[in-house]
């Protein structure tokens, strides 16, 4: 991987923000919409429930901001290389001597950057309005935003691949990818809620073991190493699984002529 390429991958993008502020409204207007919502219903279930319930509730809050860390991962994917396709510029990007690896590299650092924005908005909104401080998850806080990270990212390839494979008809993956996991990865509820028959496939996902963890962080100030360990272990795998995916379908649409024909549509 040349450090190079990537850098000048990175730049084009952010070139492309700097030049478009407009693009920058989706980066936080939703996102603070979700926490606006979810804040009010925070406080009205707050004021009319009693005992410790009004005291753990909060976790809602908590859960919004770390799915958005997943979301705004597997944007940074997904819309970085629909960015390439709106601008025309997608054929540009694999005709020049740019290896997978560094175009991948490049949108998940792109990922990462959309994740400061928008977590960075939402932390100063949920400190002011609410009260909400995020940062009572301590140091847990750290292995949560890796592994929500990763997984986002495996998110964003899958999507990406899909788009390739079947054209911009499957445009509305880039968002919609992500949702198909939501009511299984137990963000605002635990894993217990789930049907028995649904709770393996929820705990073979990464990401549920941090909404469980968080949680149990909220309430106890400590949760088990073992989640996080099987968190960490399925995202590498996960991860492995959408690269080989990508690639293959890269060399399947590049071997049927599909990729020029998706470019110039």
């Amino acid at each position: 991987m040349n450090p190079r390429i990537v850098a000048a991958l990175i730049s084009r993008y952010i070139y492309l923000y700097a030049r478009s502020p407009i693009r920058m409204v989706e980066m936080v207007f939703w996102p603070m919409v979700d926490i606006l919502v979810w804040g009010f219903l925070t406080v009205f279930l707050q004021r009319n429930t009693s005992g410790d319930f009004p005291q753990f509730i909060t976790f809602l809050l908590g859960a919004m901001i770390l799915w958005d860390i997943l979301f705004r991962a597997q944007q940074g994917v997904a819309i970085s290389f629909l960015e390439d396709v709106w601008t025309r510029n997608l054929i540009n990007i694999f005709v020049a001597p740019v290896r997978t690896a560094e175009y991948l590299g490049a949108t998940f650092v792109v990922g990462l950057m959309r994740i400061a924005v928008t977590v960075t908005a939402l932390v100063l909104v949920g400190w002011f309005a609410y009260s909400f401080n995020l940062f009572v998850l301590e140091w847990w806080l750290l292995p949560f935003f890796v592994n929500l990270m990763l997984f986002g990212w495996s998110l964003g390839i899958i999507s990406t691949a899909l788009i390739l494979r079947w054209g911009q008809a499957a445009e509305s993956l880039a968002w919609a990818v992500p949702f198909f996991i939501q009511p299984v990865v137990a963000v605002f509820y635990p894993v217990s809620v789930l049907p028995g028959w649904l709770q393996p496939v929820a705990l073979a996902l990464p990401v549920t073991h941090v909404f469980e963890g968080m949680r149990e962080v909220m309430k106890t100030g400590t949760m088990d190493w073992t989640s996080l360990v099987w968190a960490m272990a399925l995202n590498l795998v996960y991860l492995a699984l959408a690269g080989a995916l990508f690639v293959w379908i890269l060399r399947f649409t590049r071997s049927r002529g599909l990729l020029t024909k998706f470019a110039t549509q």
